[in-house]
């Protein structure tokens, strides 16, 4: 198969320009050691080659000789090689030497160092609809961000076409298939990660129906902020009680191998007396992964919109994290005491801010306009200045602004 450009391609290679390593984080065959060979001018794979492995744990060292940039495929199976390859970068004192790529996140080691200065660090995600093909590109969020108006003719994009990609999802190695057959592949992914790969996380048994129930519940609260104890009720339904720490650890768990990633709270200066909440919105990496643990297909999403609605929204929010990330830019949602809600906001390293709704059909697109407006107004723009943009991305459709200058912008014409 040949290798796709993606994003975070441009990201990476500035990274190598800039430090001596790269940490390149994602979930598992997301397409790291396919992207960071791209850039690698040898490699180790320590998940399929034991003497790699068993070296590691004799003499590390020898495992770093070689042409640089050096892919180092797994790096968190013998977490001590981080010190040593920061002492390697020290003495070297060259940018762009190593690439590490990791499928979780190892436990936090007072005895490794923060490796600040010779490190960079990267996450990489499933594919956006504009790397996969389905967004035209026509709409740049960056170009937005500098002062821009969308304007953009229909993508082309149905809801049916939607609703196939977000069964699809955006892994690399299903992105060309079916629904059917991704939805079969996603489904083997979920029932390896309870069975094997959330034990290796650290170390601890996890009962695996239990892990899939888990997988489950969050699925049915994607893009809500469900708390702990509504998932562990959910989880142990009327059978039994499951306690709320089992299911904030298997959550964390869940995190650490960056198959679930949420949406933090927003926390902006305010000019009303309203309090913000500081729950999160629970997303999966890719809403695929939802669909997959619901046993959920195009049929059935097609009969519930409402819940197909949450879907899109998650699908929106993986695209724009994606995007964002080359920008430097960052998501979360916000609500308040007056359970006002904005679906996702995005903050720019210079301060710069944007609020976006996401609305499946055209008919929401008023009252989304209408929240955003009344967001605005509640927004202390003294201190934390005016927005960028005020934005709701749709389905379908054209891009444009409305006569109120909120932008309209279907999700089938965005990219970064």
């Amino acid at each position: 198969m040949k290798y796709q450009s993606r994003i975070v391609d441009d990201e990476l290679t500035r990274l190598l320009k800039a430090t001596g390593a790269v940490v390149l984080e994602g979930p598992k065959a997301v397409g790291k050691t396919w992207s960071a060979g791209q850039h690698s001018a040898s490699n180790v794979f320590l998940d399929i080659d034991s003497g790699a492995l068993q070296l590691a744990k004799i003499d590390p060292t020898l495992l770093l000789k070689g042409s640089t940039p050096r892919l180092i495929d797994e790096w968190q199976m013998e977490p001590d090689l981080w010190n040593h390859i920061r002492r390697e970068v020290d003495r070297r004192q060259l940018p762009g030497q190593f690439i590490l790529t990791g499928s979780a996140v190892p436990a936090d080691d007072i005895a490794r160092h923060t490796g600040a200065g010779r490190f960079s660090r990267m996450r990489i995600r499933p594919m956006t609809l504009y790397e996969t093909g389905q967004s035209t590109g026509d709409v740049s969020l960056s170009m937005l961000f500098a002062g821009g108006a969308p304007s953009a003719t229909d993508s082309g994009l149905t809801i049916s076409q939607v609703i196939d990609r977000v069964c699809i999802g955006g892994w690399p190695a299903f992105a060309g298939l079916p629904p059917d057959e991704a939805q079969r592949a996603m489904r083997s992914y979920l029932d390896e990660i309870a069975r094997t790969d959330i034990r290796r996380v650290d170390g601890v048994h996890r009962d695996p129906l239990k892990v899939k129930r888990v997988l489950q519940s969050f699925a049915r609260n994607i893009a809500t902020q469900a708390a702990i104890s509504t998932i562990a009720a959910d989880v142990g339904g009327t059978d039994a009680s499951v306690e709320r720490e089992t299911v904030a650890e298997y959550l964390k768990s869940l995190e650490r191998l960056m198959i679930i990633e949420d949406l933090p709270a927003w926390a902006p200066a305010l000019r009303s007396r309203a309090s913000l909440r500081a729950a999160v919105t629970r997303h999966f990496v890719d809403p695929c992964l939802a669909v997959a643990a619901l046993n959920a297909s195009p049929a059935k999403l097609l009969k519930d919109l409402n819940f197909f609605g949450l879907l899109f929204e998650s699908l929106v929010v993986r695209d724009l994290r994606v995007y964002m990330q080359h920008s430097g830019g960052r998501l979360s949602h916000y609500r308040d005491s007056d359970d006002l809600e904005v679906d996702v906001i995005i903050e720019m390293e210079d301060s710069s801010w944007a609020a976006i709704e996401v609305k499946l059909g055209a008919k929401q697109v008023d009252d989304a306009a209408k929240t955003l407006l009344k967001f605005a107004k509640k927004i202390d723009t003294a201190r934390c200045g005016e927005p960028a943009f005020l934005a709701v991305v749709t389905a379908t459709g054209y891009g444009y602004v409305r006569a109120d200058g909120v932008y309209v912008l279907p999700i089938g014409t965005l990219k970064p």
